[in-house]
């Protein structure tokens, strides 16, 4: 599904009803058959829409240069096509594209929020949501909030009454990075020392899976990767090697989930025989041994959700934060059988997705 984007690079009314409660009044019939037809005309959420008008939402995103190249962008645009919103009818979707490049962020909340947008949705990484804050205190932010703590952070009060302007999703990832540690010894309990694929996105959870690590019982590496958006990974790798690294942790962050990324951290894994685990679900895909993490295609959906109700007037501090409740195990068995591993059975009946 293609929606209609722009680049800087009608809202509908929810229909009200009310239910009769029968009487011992004169003139109940009649009041009852008026009732009925007011019931039977009344407008539908799907259609009380003001004519001509345009829902715009903003949508700042990190590394795509439009929402057509964006996966969760796309999802968020094919679930609001699914609740009657239409490209070029009542819809508009206007892309911030950082494309890599973080610095640019709070430019682009900016010039969002000036079109101006009628909601402004905020995934990722804490900086998304800091430079969208920080460009408006009236708009209402929809959070994707995938590596950090928002409540811990001050932008809400709490779950189910976020106050203020913004309400959305919350993956703890934090907590889930030592989840990661842990499976990783299941499939390999013979490892003890890991290097760490971490940047200044991911660096909280590099420091979570540090106080995991003496809990699980091994030994880090950290190889941090500086300078974005062109990575060297080359010069990563060879460190992990020379400290005789024996598997490879690739933490969560959207500048090594891109397609280029991706396909270099497991060309490179290959080359240097070390088995990965990350929480990014697209990296067994591309080559990697297993991942771990929330559907976050789902969470933008659910996302989705909540810019209508917004669109419907719905109020950011009312709406309760929902959290990431279903995590995917992926595994990829053709890699564990080049690297001479095997994979126990319990771990594999556990994973939602093997590939063979």
């Amino acid at each position: 599904m293609s929606a209609m984007t722009g680049n800087i690079h009608g809202v509908l009314q929810p229909a009200t009803g009310r239910r009769g409660v029968p009487t011992r009044w004169p003139g109940l019939v009649g009041g009852l058959v008026l009732l009925a037809l007011a019931v039977l005309f009344a407008p539908r959420p799907a259609t009380a829409q003001r004519p001509g008008h345009v829902a715009r939402v903003g949508f700042l995103g990190i590394t795509a240069p439009d929402c057509s190249a964006a996966p969760p962008c796309q999802a968020m645009a094919q679930r609001l096509q699914e609740l009657g919103y239409v490209e070029g009818q009542n819809l508009r979707i206007e892309f911030g594209a950082a494309e890599g490049q973080m610095e640019r962020l709070p430019a682009l909340a900016a010039a969002l929020v000036r079109l101006p947008v009628d909601v402004l949705v905020a995934g990722g990484p804490e900086a998304v949501l800091r430079a969208a804050r920080d460009a408006t205190s009236t708009l209402p932010i929809v959070m994707v909030a995938v590596d950090y703590d928002p409540i811990a952070l001050g932008y809400i009060v709490g779950l189910p009454r976020p106050g203020g302007q913004i309400t959305g999703l919350f993956l703890q990832q934090i907590e889930v990075t030592g989840k990661y540690l842990e499976l990783l010894k299941d499939a390999l309990p013979q490892v003890t020392r890991v290097a760490v694929l971490w940047d200044a996105i991911s660096a909280d959870q590099f420091r979570a899976a540090a106080g995991a690590a003496r809990v699980v019982g091994v030994q880090l590496q950290s190889l941090e990767l500086r300078d974005p958006p062109a990575y060297d990974y080359a010069s990563a790798f060879e460190a992990a090697a020379r400290e005789g690294a024996e598997a490879l942790l690739v933490l969560r962050s959207p500048l090594f989930g891109r397609d280029y990324d991706l396909d270099r951290i497991s060309a490179l894994a290959a080359q240097h025989r070390l088995p990965t685990m990350s929480g990014l679900l697209s990296l067994p895909g591309a080559g990697g041994l297993m991942a771990y993490s929330a559907n976050t295609a789902d969470m933008y959906r659910r996302a989705a959700t909540y810019v209508d109700q917004i669109l419907k007037g719905a109020k950011p501090a009312d709406l309760p934060v929902e959290q990431a409740m279903k995590f995917e195990l992926v595994i990829n068995l053709k890699i564990a059988t080049a690297l001479g591993l095997t994979i126990p059975p319990t771990l594999l009946f556990q994973a939602d997705e093997v590939m063979r």
